[in-house]
């Protein structure tokens, strides 16, 4: 007994050795000795810039024949003659008549060119909630520090951003070491497929490579995760994919006083309740793994040693991850009910009961391994499956961290924002890059902006706005990205 007992005390003195070991050999990734940025002197001519820019209605609809062409026009127009010198100096090109791309041509032919991309087109208000806004959404209100109206977050925001960078360089005459290509699309709210799809086509069709694609997607974190008091910059490395499927089932119809055992309500409730209840499994891979070499060496000793030793305790921290939405998210092929429709009358049982399911999917999964995963899961041959094919998208590859690009962001955030922590992720929405994977395998999802749990809940929601101050910064970011690439 003594010798087993022994046996269980070495092994167990050998386990904490090694689960030290591995704490203790974490260093930091993040870059060090990197100069912060001169003081810019951004004109509050800028700020009116992105003011007027929101006051033009360039709204997206599911339904194509809503499109105001007029409002996107006026935009084209707008940005012509607020910037010169882009227009003079940068080849310029409409693609898909509202698609926007310049080229800056750089010194050096031999470097791969690099691409900056965003999106001028926003989604519309909810009807309803124009009581809940401060100021109304496209007033282009400034006010109390800030600018209020869409596109201020998402995503006029980086367009006038890299607008207003570029015309700054080029009144000092500066050339960039490298070509640089502007891509702004007009429908990515739903889908992109005539926008960013088309211009990165063109691209393909021109055999253009690039070095690094920079889109939105993550932003500066000022409260990211428990037992970090910095922010945290997010570079989305990797998107999920997107797919949504319909379910529908047929019952018996007639009298709701005679219902059948189960009604084709009853059915569907029950094939969305199995699917709820049986997630896709979680999985520490890509994005998420990235996210937490990232941070581990910033956490608190028991996290630090947790994120050290994910082969002994991965389930730990999936569990504690889990407990939130957006940590579930990052982990997991998501599950979101999101349209149902049946019935007309409270005293008829429908016939048809239809439910719409959108599944964003994390990489290493697929359309097809979604589809059949539902099918395995509510295992009912009465309900009829199908594959929403519109906005279908496959998870992207992961980008290198190692490459160019990404270090070009991480030392121009460590410049511009010093304070802050660099970290790469997964974005669990759709950006436009997804269309550039044939052009460029390095691509990345930052936008330079602070933000806030409660800010998070602006684009998209109410009251969506910037600060004077983080716009100016945004500016001075992408001042320094084209200097520094």
């Amino acid at each position: 007994m003594k010798k087993i007992l022994r046996l269980i005390a070495f092994a167990l003195l050998l386990l904490i050795v090694v689960l030290l070991f591995n704490t203790f050999r974490i260093s930091s990734k993040q870059m060090l000795g990197v100069t912060p940025a001169a003081a810019l002197t951004i004109s509050d001519s800028a700020i009116v810039h992105l003011s007027d820019a929101v006051k033009i209605r360039t709204v997206s609809f599911e339904d194509l024949s809503l499109m105001d062409s007029t409002q996107f026009e006026k935009f084209v127009g707008y940005l012509a003659k607020t910037y010169p010198l882009v227009h003079s100096r940068l080849k310029f090109e409409r693609v898909n008549t509202y698609g926007l791309l310049y080229q800056w041509n750089g010194k050096n032919t031999s470097l791969k060119p690099a691409l900056l991309m965003g999106h001028y087109d926003v989604v519309p208000m909810v009807q309803g909630t124009e009581k809940m806004w401060k100021h109304q959404p496209f007033a282009g209100d400034i006010a109390e520090g800030f600018v209020y109206g869409r596109g201020t977050l998402d995503d006029k925001v980086t367009v006038i951003g890299v607008l207003e960078a570029v015309e700054y360089l080029l009144k000092q005459n500066y050339q960039p070491n490298r070509t640089f290509y502007l891509a702004f699309g007009h429908d990515e709210e739903i889908s992109g497929r005539y926008g960013a799809q088309q211009i990165a086509a063109l691209l393909e069709s021109r055999k253009v490579q690039l070095e690094y694609v920079m889109d939105e997607g993550g932003t500066i974190k000022t409260d990211g995760v428990s037992g970090i008091n910095k922010s945290i910059a997010l570079i989305g490395v990797a998107e999920k994919g997107y797919t949504t499927l319909q379910l529908t089932s047929m019952g018996e119809g007639g009298h709701s006083s005679m219902p059948p055992p189960q009604t084709s309500i009853g059915m569907l409730a029950e094939a969305i309740d199995k699917l709820q209840k049986k997630p896709f499994p979680a999985r520490l891979e890509g994005g998420a793994s990235y996210l937490q070499d990232y941070l581990a060496d910033e956490m608190p000793f028991g996290t630090k040693l947790a994120m050290a030793n994910r082969w002994l305790l991965k389930s730990v921290i999936i569990n504690i991850m889990a407990k939130t939405n957006a940590g579930n998210a990052i982990m997991r092929t998501s599950i979101a009910p999101t349209v149902i429709h049946a019935g007309v009358k409270d005293n008829v049982l429908p016939v048809e009961a239809v439910a719409k399911i959108n599944f964003r999917i994390l990489p290493g999964d697929s359309v097809r391994g979604v589809e059949e995963y539902v099918r395995k899961v509510i295992d009912n041959d009465r309900i009829k499956i199908e594959v929403l094919k519109q906005f279908d998208s496959e998870p992207s590859p992961v980008s290198d961290t190692a490459s160019v690009g990404f270090r070009t962001l991480h030392r121009t955030i460590k410049s511009c924002f010093p304070d802050a922590i660099v970290a790469p992720y997964l974005v669990v929405g759709a950006t436009d890059a997804r269309y550039y994977r044939k052009v460029c395998t390095n691509l990345y999802r930052f936008m330079p902006v602070r933000m806030n749990e409660e800010d998070l809940k602006r684009p998209h929601g109410t009251n969506e706005r910037i600060s004077i101050e983080d716009f100016k910064n945004v500016v001075k970011f992408y001042v320094e990205l084209v200097k520094g690439s």
